[in-house]
């Protein structure tokens, strides 16, 4: 079984060459469903590449930390579903290094506190394109989610042999899967700090997904109970589950570094 935290797409690879991928198997999000959802194009050295993240305040998003770790920069498109197109209410807005902040405790190898913020260097203006999604309530009863749906959506790869990430925004619904059975395809990397989605008939992120949101619908409030963390190497199709960071785990974090709660 190999490993790999590389949902994100390299540049040189994602923006040079035909974006042609998506999120497998998924559907194409209408203009404004996915209000919180951000690309990210970062700049590492001569080289890049792109992640997702979501918006948890008008100046705050919450990615990965395998994204950020050794970003220089970060170019942040905000109310976007078209990555290649200036489209009417596209911003994209430069974040200096500066304004990213990776978990302290995130450790590669073993793929732990996997989850970073970014700053933006101003507040946006909310519209039906650009809204954060809300953070679960800090109450200390947090759902397992086990079995209920949720949604994922990125800009990653349409399928295994894809090489490029997608022009448009997708999406996948799938539900959640209990951590005993998801821990039977990664055994001893799944904890209380992450949480699983099926990824049944190859439904599933991908490269370029990393970072991205994993959101659960409660009527029109959008909980964000999850950020794309890792995958399997060997490819996105083949029914092992979608691991995500779990955002419940990490509230008094995301709290102490950036004043983003729900009491």
């Amino acid at each position: 079984m190999k490993l790999f935290v590389a949902f994100a797409a390299l540049l040189a690879t994602a923006v040079a060459a035909p974006m042609d991928g998506r999120i497998t198997h998924g559907e194409v999000a209408r203009e404004g469903q996915f209000p919180y959802q951000v690309g990210l194009s970062i700049a590492i050295g001569n080289s890049g590449a792109w992640c997702g993240g979501t918006l948890i305040s008008n100046r705050w998003i919450v990615t990965a930390a395998h994204c950020t770790d050794s970003a220089d920069s970060v170019t942040v498109y905000v109310g976007a579903t078209k990555i290649k197109e200036e489209e009417p209410g596209q911003q994209r807005i430069h974040v200096e290094k500066h304004g990213i902040i990776v978990h302290e405790d995130w450790d590669a190898a073993k793929i732990v506190n996997d989850i970073s913020l970014i700053k933006l260097p101003a507040e946006l203006d909310f519209n039906e394109r650009v809204r954060a999604a809300t953070l679960p309530k800090k109450d200390g009863r947090y759902s397992t989610y086990e079995d209920q749906q949720a949604y994922a959506s990125g800009w990653g790869l349409d399928s295994d042999k894809a090489d490029a990430v997608s022009p448009v925004l997708r999406y996948v619904e799938m539900p959640i899967m209990k951590s005993s059975t998801c821990n039977k395809y990664w055994a001893g990397l799944i904890t209380d700090k992450v949480i699983c989605m099926s990824t049944k008939g190859g439904k599933s992120t991908c490269s370029g997904d990393s970072g991205g949101p994993l959101v659960h619908k409660d009527g029109d409030i959008n909980y964000l109970i999850g950020a794309t963390s890792f995958g399997l190497a060997l490819g996105c199709e083949r029914n092992y589950p979608a691991v995500f960071t779990r955002i419940t785990a990490y509230l008094d974090w995301i709290e102490d570094h950036s004043g983003v709660v729900n009491k």
